[in-house]
């Protein structure tokens, strides 16, 4: 278990801090939907002082280094060329080429263990989650992130015509299934959830949607300036258990 004394301690960086750092493109119109994303999982990540950390999928991306960056953070991804990506050079990160389901590390091995928009990508996520389960210490936590049974693209029927169709977008992504319901996961983790937090909800959707659709850069920008009242107004109002097409889970190991 982690110490007592040691979890008294605060090592997470403030919502403030850890958004202002949002790593998407144009990140108040086009990467509006990932600001969204990294306040949910702000909302239901830990503010304890976890030492060593495995990030799996991380990729280029980098979340959890910037979620706790006075941690040692590992992060692990199926592609080998994203080792040369900046965040993947800071001095309390490493990063492993490796495979979620067959994860190189020993029994026992980490605080928490993180996996955005990650679980939907992988043909067994049962093994995956085996595999993290398996190297996280007694006490240490699960942050997943994922789409939820109200994710759909696009969300409303009438943009279909500005958007490429879901099957495309999926392939793209690298998506094996849609997402999942709060059940199928507790199923899957066999763990109860201790905290979850739902974004992008049916009003901030639009941006996302945009976002993505078969417009050019310039005119999707324009239109998520020209609907941005509505985006942060909704994004200000959203709470946590509302409504939303994503949710940022966390569970604790026993």
């Amino acid at each position: 278990m982690i110490a007592t004394s040691t979890k008294k301690k605060i090592n997470q960086t403030s919502l403030s801090e850890f958004v202002a750092q949002n790593p998407f493109p144009h990140p108040l119109t086009l990467g509006f939907f990932y600001r969204e994303k990294m306040r949910a999982i702000h909302r239901v990540a830990p503010n304890l002082a976890l030492n060593d950390l495995l990030e799996i999928g991380g990729g280029q991306g980098g979340l959890t280094a910037l979620l706790y960056p006075h941690s040692r953070i590992t992060n692990l991804d199926c592609n080998p060329n994203f080792a040369n990506a900046p965040c993947n050079q800071q001095k309390n990160v490493s990063f492993v080429y490796g495979d979620a389901t067959a994860l190189p590390f020993d029994d026992r091995s980490f605080d928490a263990v993180t996996m955005f928009d990650v679980l939907e990508h992988i043909p067994d996520d049962k093994k995956a989650i085996c595999e993290a389960l398996r190297i996280l210490k007694p006490g240490g936590f699960l942050l997943v992130s994922t789409p939820n049974e109200n994710w759909r693209f696009p969300y409303y029927s009438f943009l279909k015509s500005i958007c490429p169709p879901e099957k495309e977008v999926m392939d793209e992504w690298g998506h094996v299934r849609r997402g999942y319901t709060l059940a199928e996961l507790n199923n899957l983790i066999t763990l109860p959830c201790q905290k979850y937090a739902t974004f992008i909800n049916p009003l901030t959707v639009f941006s996302h949607d945009i976002a993505f659709s078969d417009f050019s850069v310039g005119h999707k920008r324009w239109i998520c300036k020209l609907i941005s009242p509505l985006t942060w107004l909704s994004y200000y109002l959203h709470q946590p258990h509302t409504k939303g097409t994503e949710t940022a889970y966390v569970w604790q190991k026993k």
